[in-house]
């Protein structure tokens, strides 16, 4: 079977390199999140501030020295390297303004990005951990270059969530969606559909941050979670949803229409 797909309404997000991006101010470390159609306004991610200030002091110390022991040209160089190593580090943990599309906001059956990435897989297959049915699976792969916070996809009650131990095979690779270490959530929705979404630690990633618990109340557009340094994450949705993206595509978090999910959730007709 050949996942089906429908036509992206006008206005939503195609890609995850042309969203304006701008910085606010930071949050506060607690399970809060904003509603999807407020911007979010911080600057750096509670996630990165230990790596960030770790970075800096070790990008101190290193200019210090240089610029005591070594010629001036020397010097000059190394400091610009720390410098763009600790400006790299800022910008992987950088927060977007983001929202959710006004053409979905109202729309129960819209799947959203939960990452910024690109589309790597969509395939029929028989997800067998909690469901032990097929699924359409969409991949999406995040680069070091993308922004890596985790989005939940959809609305509704967290029935299941669990954190697997496990390899660090290449995000791209087959096996890495089962073997990798990940973290497996399912997100049963107002009408019924159950919605799993996997984040994968990648051969770079090796660090899965994740806010989901049983019983917690998942609304769409809210931080799910961060994973640190290169990474992938898959959504399992029911056959006969409407896929919405290509294999390749640039999709941005929280506002990338991936999917339409079928009227009657499947066993209930």
């Amino acid at each position: 079977m050949e996942p089906g797909r429908a036509e992206r309404p006008e206005g939503t997000a195609r890609g995850g390199t042309g969203e304006p991006e701008d910085w606010g101010e930071n949050q506060n470390r607690n399970n809060e999140q904003n509603d999807i159609t407020e911007p979010m306004r911080r600057y750096l991610h509670r996630e990165g501030r230990r790596i960030i200030t770790t970075s800096a002091l070790i990008a101190l110390v290193a200019a210090v020295a240089a610029v005591r022991f070594l010629p001036l040209w020397l010097s000059i160089a190394i400091v610009a390297v720390v410098l763009l190593h600790v400006l790299f580090v800022c910008r992987f943990f950088r927060v977007p303004v983001r929202s959710a599309p006004a053409e979905v906001a109202d729309d129960s059956r819209a799947v959203l990005a939960p990452a910024d990435g690109t589309v790597v897989a969509i395939e029929e297959v028989y997800e067998d951990e909690i469901l032990s049915e097929k699924r359409i699976q969409v991949s999406i792969f995040m680069s070091i270059w993308n922004i890596h916070i985790n989005w939940y996809p959809v609305s509704g009650l967290v029935e299941y969530f669990r954190h697997h131990q496990g390899k660090f095979l290449v995000a791209w690779h087959p096996k890495s969606s089962t073997d990798n270490e990940r973290t497996t959530t399912v997100v049963r929705t107002p009408a019924g559909h159950r919605i799993l979404f996997r984040q994968i630690a990648g051969f770079v990633a090796r660090r899965i941050v994740s806010y989901s618990h049983d019983g917690l109340e998942a609304e769409r557009g809210r931080e799910c979670g961060f994973i640190k340094f290169g990474s992938r994450v898959d959504v399992f949705l029911p056959l006969g949803s409407e896929v919405c993206v290509e294999m390749g595509e640039k999709t941005t978090g929280m506002r990338t229409l991936i999917a339409r999910l079928p009227h009657v959730p499947a066993g209930t007709e």
